[in-house]
């Protein structure tokens, strides 16, 4: 008597499905959200305190932090949902090196511009703080940004 076994085996890699819940667990998914909370946290300090000594630089300060915390997590989300493969005609590394090109720097404005203003009010000494600390992670995102934008590519030839 012989018979014949099937077997069939399904495996679900981390590219299935509508999430990419792997871009999480990487350095540039970690730096994402690493900022975004920072930006979130200078955000609420500078909302949230009543009376600035300076109403122009900390409402550029507020705006900045803002605007970049939603591009970042628009950002964020484009990677979590792989977005960017159904809008190839856009060269993501570029605009996300443009991105952090721009956001590390204007930050880093409203940081200075935000402790120098503070005249010690603890919130927007905190504000400041978390300024810088999204500065730092974006610099950091930009370098790993510019490796991949500018760095060899490889050609496809052997050597």
């Amino acid at each position: 008597m012989s018979h014949t076994v099937i077997t069939t085996t399904t495996t679900r890699t981390s590219g299935d499905g509508l999430l990419n819940l792997g871009y999480t667990r990487t350095i540039p998914g970690l730096l994402k959200m690493g900022q975004m909370l920072a930006l979130l946290v200078t955000f609420l300090c500078v909302r949230c305190v009543r009376g600035w000594p300076s109403w122009a630089a900390f409402q550029f300060f507020e705006v900045v932090a803002l605007w970049f915390l939603v591009a970042l997590l628009i950002f964020f989300l484009m990677h979590l949902f792989r977005l960017q493969a159904k809008m190839p005609c856009i060269n993501w590394p570029l605009t996300e090196f443009f991105h952090y090109s721009v956001g590390t720097v204007l930050i880093l404005i409203a940081s200075i511009v935000g402790a120098v203003k503070s005249e010690s009010v603890s919130a927007l000494v905190a504000g400041s703080v978390f300024g810088f600390i999204a500065t730092f992670l974006m610099a950091v995102s930009l370098w790993t940004s510019y490796s991949v934008t500018c760095g060899p590519h490889p050609t496809g030839s052997a050597v």
